[in-house]
């Protein structure tokens, strides 16, 4: 029987960040530093996306899990007022991971998504509309976002604000029975503000609530070693806080720094610290480094091996107390125009490796606690006409 212990690759921490990196910031990643930087954060809302197309190839291998696949975005203006866009994503699956290979059988899966945006700029203001689906054999998830963006004092500052709503369809495998569903709220509002000319500053607050079936049909947990289905609450709401500074150094080169709290009713805390580094290496290379910590308590109703029975239980090694230390890398060539100098071209390369280390939930297979080296790998072209 297939296993859903591990949580779902593209639902990950981990992978999330590739999608982000991989796919939705690739300009911005590119133009991380000088110009570059002030452009990317500090421009007129009104000014849209050039217009791109974009490649990716990624492959995750961690935990032993591995995730591997391509991702394509097109963009195209329409009338200097209107910017669409279409992105695909595959992730071909092969699960082996703690929670699988302890309680269940290895499985094979593909996930695709497709997504699908709008914007439309108007005086100061730019409008974008996004909306995404993907599919699994047993989960099916749909997303529908607003953002509004608007620029004030001069260009100086940019206030945004939106929410994006989701709904999943669950299934399980060999359970044709069981079927549930989960809805998913994000309100966002955020504000970004140049504080001179080499330096921008941004703070982020995210509200999230969600609803329904909120666990794994797959997952377990034990209560004095023995095994029973987990049992999640069906609400959790949550809050989070994001700073971001962002400096041009003055030598072709950039910092950036990050730091990001989060709490929610499940009495789960996290933060999250980063910071980078970027440099132009000649006129054709450009280079990133960054850091980024995170750490988090446990879920109130989290337990590696409970010694008495609630109304809620679970061994998701997620609500679980853990830290992890990652290191990402990333160099991107400046190809420059071909065909006739209709498209402006950049090469792109980037590795991620991160180490998670789990405080209360052990291996149970040798009775220590958990620890697993996670490894992201990319390789992207992306090029604006």
């Amino acid at each position: 029987m297939k296993g859903r212990a591990a949580p779902r690759v593209c639902k990950g921490v981990v992978v999330a960040a590739i999608k982000t990196s991989g796919i939705r910031g690739i300009v911005q990643h590119c133009l991380a530093l000088l110009g570059g930087v002030l452009a990317a954060f500090g421009a007129r809302a009104a000014n849209l996306p050039d217009d791109t197309a974009e490649a990716l190839i990624h492959t995750y291998v961690g935990g032993g899990v591995t995730a591997t696949g391509p991702a394509f975005l097109v963009r195209k203006k329409i009338l200097d007022t209107v910017s669409l866009s279409a992105n695909y994503y595959l992730d071909a699956v092969s699960n082996a991971s703690i929670d699988v290979v302890t309680t269940a059988s290895k499985y094979r899966e593909n996930r695709n998504e497709y997504g699908f945006g709008l914007a439309y700029s108007y005086r100061d203001s730019e409008i974008t509309l996004a909306s995404s689906f993907s599919r699994e054999p047993d989960y099916t998830a749909n997303r529908i976002g607003l953002d509004i963006a608007q620029e004030t004092f001069g260009g100086l500052t940019t206030v945004s604000l939106g929410f994006t709503r989701g709904n999943d369809q669950i299934s399980k495998r060999d359970a044709p029975e069981f079927k549930d569903v989960a809805t998913h709220w994000q309100y966002r509002l955020g504000l970004t503000q140049i504080i001179s000319p080499r330096w921008i500053m941004s703070a982020n607050v995210e509200a999230l609530a969600d609803s329904g079936f909120l666990g794994s049909p797959y997952r377990s947990a034990r209560i004095f070693g023995a095994t029973v289905p987990e049992r999640t609450p069906r609400t959790r709401s949550g809050r989070a806080l994001k700073l971001r500074v962002i400096g041009d150094l003055g030598s072709r080169d950039a910092i950036n720094f990050s730091y990001r709290y989060y709490q929610d009713t499940w009495d789960v805390k996290g933060h999250t610290g980063d910071i980078g580094y970027s440099r132009y290496i000649g006129q054709k290379w450009l280079a990133d480094a960054s850091v980024r910590g995170y750490s988090q308590n446990r879920a109130l109703f989290y337990s590696d091996n409970a010694s008495a029975e609630t109304a809620f239980i679970s061994r998701n090694r997620q609500l679980s107390a853990f830290n992890s230390i990652g290191l990402n890398l990333k160099a991107t060539y400046l190809l420059g125009k071909v065909a006739n100098d209709k498209y402006d071209v950049k090469l792109n390369a980037a590795y991620e490796l991160t180490h998670f280390k789990f405080k209360d939930f052990t291996d149970i297979r040798s009775g220590s606690p958990y620890s697993y080296n996670a490894n992201i790998f990319q390789v992207y072209v992306s090029a604006a006409y």
